[in-house]
């Protein structure tokens, strides 16, 4: 990833100054860590979100899909990643057939 560093114990985050809320890297997650969280202060009323930080596995597809480089994954080398698991890819299934946007339950695991 160069230069940059993952903050501590982090697998994924989002630079929020960069990012236009396209969706993009949440419709590339396989993992469903990532959701559109309403957000009313943005021009499109929603912000990427980590939603689900301990089921990403590391696969950069939302790092490269991004076009606004918004979006950043650890390196291996300083996070063990999870592994693909059935639930998450139902949950990826799951927010992208509610239009990328975070479900109910999506936004009380954020807040929890």
């Amino acid at each position: 990833m160069g230069l940059l560093k993952a903050p501590e114990n982090t697998p994924v985050w989002v630079e929020e100054n960069n990012c236009k809320a396209c969706d993009l890297c949440v419709a590339y997650c396989p993992a469903g860590v990532l959701a559109m969280v309403p957000e009313p202060k943005t021009i499109l009323g929603a912000m990427v979100k980590v939603v689900y930080p301990d089921s990403c596995i590391g696969c950069n597809d939302c790092e490269l899909e991004c076009p606004d480089f918004a979006i950043m994954v650890a390196d291996r080398k300083e996070y063990k990643f999870a592994k693909l698991s059935k639930e998450a890819k139902e949950r990826a299934e799951a927010i992208k057939k509610n239009h990328y946007m975070a479900r109910e339950e999506d936004i009380k695991a954020l807040c929890a």
